[in-house]
């Protein structure tokens, strides 16, 4: 599937991208495409995410991650899971007061991600 038939995606600035890419499929991304400029992942039907290398000049420096929260719907438990094996850091699962419980994990970049599901009970 190309860019242009995406509704929405995020591109993410990464050191290595295939470090970065063999984390992400880790934790349940699948690879759709590559090429030398970035590659394509997904996260269940829809959670695309395009991993582009830093770009020549640019001083990312004291700025991994730059505040960014990606969210993704899928199953907490598996992702936990997932995170423990790669020893990524990890905040929750928690039950949020609005009735999604998540839990967010911070990729070797520093951008963090938010996998939620709908909170039972």
């Amino acid at each position: 599937m190309s860019a242009a038939a995406l509704e929405s995606f995020v591109k993410l600035l990464v050191l290595d991208k295939e470090a970065s890419a063999t984390f992400y499929e880790a934790l349940g991304f699948s690879r759709v495409g590559s090429d030398g400029t970035h590659v394509h992942l997904r996260f269940g039907a829809r959670g695309d995410v395009f991993l582009v290398g830093v770009p020549a000049g640019v001083n990312v420096e004291g700025r991994r991650g730059w505040g960014v929260l990606i969210s993704f719907t899928g199953d907490v438990d598996e992702v936990v899971k997932r995170a423990g094996a790669l020893g990524a850091p990890t905040q929750g699962p928690e039950v949020k007061p609005w009735h999604a419980r998540e839990v967010v994990v911070t990729d070797p970049d520093g951008y963090r991600l938010c996998f939620l599901e709908p909170a039972k009970g």
